[in-house]
């Protein structure tokens, strides 16, 4: 059977932070990392990486985690399901798309991302105030 790959690239990979000023100071004024955006409502902020387009998100809620571009989360989710993985957290709305969490047949969990409803649009801050297809 041949079919294209359902993983298309690193997204992003999410990185705990206590609060998003601390993770910046460290990141981006420590490291030198590029705040991309900021979205304190959703406690994220994207810092970019040379010679890339996945990002490193600082996040205040979520674990410490690689997050997997797929055409569709749904869809995404059900090919894992069908074969022999499962659906941990059944696909969901994000401001820029869809996100399911899947694990494989070994236990690894598996964060899967669409960007089907766009990219974040950013004021000259990188402050989030949209989302553009």
């Amino acid at each position: 059977m041949s079919f294209p790959p359902l993983l298309q690239k690193v997204d992003a990979v999410t990185v705990p932070v206590p609060d998003l000023d601390a993770g910046l100071r460290f990141y981006r004024d420590g490291l030198g990392h590029e705040l991309r955006w900021r979205n304190d409502r959703l406690g994220q902020a994207g810092l970019s990486l040379p010679g890339s387009d996945t990002e490193l998100v600082l996040t205040t809620e979520l674990a410490y985690e690689p997050n997997w571009l797929v055409t569709s989360a749904d869809e995404a989710a059900a090919a894992v399901a069908a074969a022999g993985g499962r659906v941990v957290v059944a696909p969901f709305g994000i401001p820029v798309g869809r996100v399911a969490v899947v694990a494989d047949p070994f236990g690894n969990t598996l964060v899967l991302l669409d960007l089907s409803a766009g990219h974040y649009v950013t004021d000259s801050a990188g402050n989030v105030t949209g989302v553009a297809p």
